[in-house]
């Protein structure tokens, strides 16, 4: 199988022919700590690099032993990259949130990475290979699936540097593990096992560190060859969006739009192919999605 590489400061990303792209996090020496400029390169990625047509699912891991070690704090200065002449307040943040003095200042820079995984509309698998702490636990919570290696280790370690939790991981984790598990892992501050890790539902499953990123390639391929980018993007939007619906009624509209959309679209040639016994040659892209929900 083919695949084509591209190395940036601190990323490399390796798309094959299945449109399985593998983003490693490449600052080995440093145990793939993240610094502003991975955030800058990860946010730069899934925005602008992953939403190429020929990416259809993102792996993410880390190279060498470690998955990512946290935030570099052996930098000079501020190690979050934030300006400490400022004094923001809730208003003054929401209202400038785009002005790059508090865009640079100011917003989480972890925050602003998962923000970035979590709008792109396909499916994101972290493969953690190793130790994943603070930053490098929170930015996996924006990606869909999580697999690890028996031997990797998370940690919600911020109480431990008098800080919070960031990269919208008061928003994520809660859904994924429920709000007593999360306040336990966040008020601790301990590293977790892997077997931790999977008794508390934030793993999907566990692996031999040897075959943990193939099997995480294998479970994006089987989600994405021969199948409808633009269906998937919908699915993967209606259930995050709907996930948190106030009632059924929000869901059956968004559904409808959904289903009436894909129905005209790929299902045209998916129907067509199911019923001539073969496979199917879908067309529609996964940025070609129609608004489904009100702005």
């Amino acid at each position: 199988m083919t695949e084509s590489a591209r190395r940036f400061e601190t990323l490399v990303v390796e798309t094959d022919d299945d449109g399985v792209c593998t983003l490693t996090l490449s600052r080995p020496a440093q145990l793939n700590a993240f610094n502003v400029t991975m955030a800058r390169e990860l946010e730069q990625f899934f925005l602008v690099e992953a939403r190429a047509d020929d990416v259809r699912a993102v792996v993410v891991t880390g190279e060498g032993r470690a998955f990512c070690a946290g935030m570099d704090l052996a930098v000079e200065g501020n190690v979050f990259g934030l300006d400490e002449s400022l004094a923001p307040t809730p208003e003054s943040l929401r209202d400038n949130l785009d002005d790059p003095a508090y865009r640079d200042g100011v917003r989480d820079t972890g925050g602003r990475v998962t923000l970035a995984i979590h709008a792109l509309p396909k499916p994101v698998i972290a493969a953690i290979n190793g130790p994943a702490v603070g930053i490098g636990a929170t930015m996996t919570l924006a990606m869909d699936i999580r697999m690890a290696a028996t031997t990797a280790r998370v940690g919600f370690v911020f109480g431990r540097l008098g800080i919070v939790p960031e990269a919208c991981s008061s928003w994520f984790l809660p859904r994924l593990v429920g709000l007593q598990q999360a306040l336990e892992w966040v008020y601790s501050a301990e590293i977790l096992t892997a077997e931790a890790a999977l008794d508390g539902g934030l793993v999907r499953s566990l692996h031999d560190p040897a075959e943990l990123v193939g099997a995480a390639q294998d479970l994006a391929r089987s989600f994405v060859v021969d199948r409808s980018p633009a269906a998937l993007a919908m699915a993967k939007s209606l259930l995050y969006r709907n996930a948190a619906a106030a009632t059924p009624l929000e869901a059956h509209l968004s559904d409808s739009l959904a289903m009436f959309w894909s129905s005209v679209g790929d299902g045209k040639e998916g129907v067509a192919a199911f019923l001539e016994k073969r496979t199917p040659r879908f067309s529609r892209r996964a940025e070609d999605v129609p608004r489904l929900f009100p702005t």
